[in-house]
């Protein structure tokens, strides 16, 4: 057969391969059969094959897939395409980094309707699905008139000749005790809840144990159907109500006690969104247990035994105290506030309760005040309703002074439990302000959360400048950075992505009045209807410049202003939100002015393009000059 391949002969350049345009009105499964071969051990810049999602509308590409590891063999990715009703396209783009003696190539890509975990065995690759190797038992795939095993195999379910296919594993060849083969699916890679089903044969003289398993991607085993110990000489249909929100795989598990175990056969594995039993189990929304704190507590509360412990607050804009994280402008709540150092003082948030047997990963900011020591003065318990077990899974260390830090932890409870944030006044002496905002939950452990692809359009800094580049390098440009900047009474003392990460900023003192930075971003693609872009600025100091936003369409000199700020504007990050439209490619800047003296450092962070228009209004519309009432504190 033939297969296409990565042109080695130039340099540093990404190869693109785009299919034609395509619809799926239902659930598709893509299947890429692949393989990255090289010579060479390691590389320091590895060959990559990437497969994007190119969605009418959109003008970036979302990353499906992405893979480096080289093999000697053909291997197989299947990835799940979720039903849409906008054309798109797929694009496969090799990129061959340093390694001269890699080479990339593609032998298939094939998209069938359905899930890519169903599979009736009929094709050679298996739908993906892989027999983990073992010395003696493994899985095989039956039927075709293959007729090696010393069993008397069946007929295969699929076409009930003896012509089809299916998986089977023989105990002939069983030399220990209790030795397990297994059959491992693809991997999801979309969230799904529904209905498992295939079918399977168990012929056996002594007991055989045949389960399924879901396994997640820190490995953790959950038993989801077994067999019970009837005798099924026929094709037997299993049904498993199946809830996957985060990546897993299903594994086919079959054990046996001795060499006369007999077979097990598996054919038709198939899935339906609808749960087999019919029931129309809402599946638990995520959204619904985090809290921005901009409109109200949401699904929190607070016990009024405890007297009122936490206050929601929000501070106008100022140059001394910070406001919220949402946006700089809006709300947070704001721990012993109102007291006259009570000691022995308790403020616990309670969250809404969280179904057990279910990984969860919960992220918040903080940011402490105070003089005092600070520890102990915020943590975090998961409450068990059902034992009243409280177990602390978080507490406070010292961190900079009202800077705002994410939090994460992961955390898997059997039981139905609740999240709670306490804050403790012990003594005067030990007792700090602790403040609270965006508390989001999410499901799947916090480490995967890191390793899944980054959503298209988003920049925060952390790893490089993302789609961005500098018009020129040098000292009078944008720089990446991370903690306060060298200048004191000017710039952020940490980022707006976790308090501890990077952001992109001008050191004024190497600058002169009047001179500006430009950051460029690449041309992005042109699109009909509206875009919204979302940022965060930072203008303290007293003598800041400006800070504004234009669009350049290409083939065209102009640019054309979007937005501007002028002159100091707060301690916080404040958030920038811009509404946009442009049906031809385009490049986004960001150019900075310095201002009249060395406290002018501008920052920007967490830059967010999004398809269609902005769900909300910036908070302020004047550019320049501040409030009268500029240092009050509302309660």
């Amino acid at each position: 057969g033939h297969y296409i391949s990565v042109d080695t002969s130039y340099e540093g350049e990404k190869a693109v391969l785009s299919s034609p345009d395509l619809y799926s009105e239902e659930w598709s499964c893509v299947r890429l059969i692949y393989q990255i071969a090289t010579t060479s051990d390691t590389s320091p810049d590895p060959a990559r094959l990437n497969l994007y999602l190119r969605q009418e509308g959109e003008s970036f590409d979302r990353l499906l897939w992405s893979a480096k590891e080289p093999s000697d063999s053909w291997l197989i990715a299947s990835l799940d395409l979720t039903n849409s009703t906008k054309k798109y396209k797929l694009v496969l783009e090799g990129e061959m980094g340093q390694d001269k003696s890699t080479s990339i190539a593609v032998f298939e890509i094939k998209i069938t309707s359905g899930y890519c975990i169903e599979c009736d065995f009929e094709e050679n690759h298996l739908c993906g699905y892989m027999n983990r190797w073992n010395p003696n038992v493994n899985w095989f795939v039956g039927g075709g008139n293959i007729r090696n095993s010393q069993s008397i195999l069946p007929k295969d379910h699929t076409l009930n000749s003896a012509l089809g296919h299916y998986m089977y594993v023989d105990s002939v060849y069983v030399k220990h005790f209790q030795e397990v083969a297994q059959l491992i699916s693809p991997r999801t890679t979309s969230p799904i809840s529904g209905c498992l089903s295939f079918y399977y044969q168990l012929k056996q003289e002594s007991s055989i144990v045949f389960t399924v398993y879901l396994r997640d991607m820190s490995g953790f085993y959950e038993e989801i159907w077994k067999t019970d110990s009837t005798l099924n000489a026929d094709w037997a249909l299993a049904e498993v109500d199946f809830n996957v929100p985060y990546p897993m795989e299903v594994i086919f598990e079959v054990a046996f006690n001795s060499a006369k175990g007999g077979y097990v056969a598996l054919d038709d594995i198939s899935f339906s969104p609808v749960y087999c039993s019919n029931q129309t189990g809402t599946p638990f929304n995520p959204a619904n247990a985090g809290c921005n704190f901009e409109e109200d507590l949401c699904n929190f509360y607070q016990d009024h035994k405890d007297g009122p412990g936490w206050s929601r607050v929000k501070v106008k804009r100022n140059v001394y105290r910070a406001g919220d994280h949402t946006t700089g402008f809006g709300y947070y709540l704001l721990a012993n506030t109102k007291f006259t150092s009570q000691p022995e003082y308790v403020g616990r948030l309670y969250g809404p309760t969280l179904p057990g047997n279910l990984q969860f990963c919960l992220r918040f900011y903080y940011a402490l005040y105070g003089f005092f020591k600070m520890s102990g003065t915020l943590a975090v318990y998961i409450f068990e309703e059902n034992h009243v077990v409280q177990e602390k899974i978080w507490s406070v260390l010292d961190s900079p002074k009202g800077v705002w830090t994410q939090a994460e932890i992961s955390f898997k409870k059997p039981m139905p439990c609740k999240v709670v944030f306490v804050s403790w006044c012990k003594s005067f002496w030990d007792c700090g302000l602790v403040a609270l905002d965006d508390v989001s939950l999410s499901l799947g452990s916090c480490q995967a959360a890191d390793l899944l692809l980054p959503s298209p359009g988003e920049c925060t800094f952390e790893k490089d400048e993302c789609v961005f580049t500098q018009k020129k390098r040098g000292r009078a440009s944008w720089h990446r950075k991370r903690g306060p900047t060298p200048t004191s009474y000017t710039g952020p003392r940490g980022d707006h992505t976790t308090g501890v990460g990077y952001y992109m900023y001008i050191e004024a003192s190497n600058m002169v009045y009047g001179q500006r930075a430009y950051l460029v971003s690449r041309l992005l693609r042109g699109t009909s209807g509206k875009q919204c872009l979302t940022f965060f600025y930072h203008m303290y100091g007293a003598g800041t410049g400006l800070l504004s936003v234009y669009l350049r369409k290409e083939g065209d000199d102009e640019e054309i202003p979007l937005w501007r700020r002028t002159g100091e504007q707060s301690i916080s990050w404040l958030r920038g939100l811009i509404e946009y439209e442009s049906d031809t490619n385009y490049q986004i800047i960001f150019e900075a002015i310095r201002g009249v003296s060395i406290r002018s450092d501008t920052a920007i962070d967490d830059i967010l393009f999004q398809a269609g228009p902005c769900l909300e209004v910036e908070e302020i519309q004047f550019s320049s000059g501040y409030p009268d009432s500029l240092n009050e504190i509302e309660y």
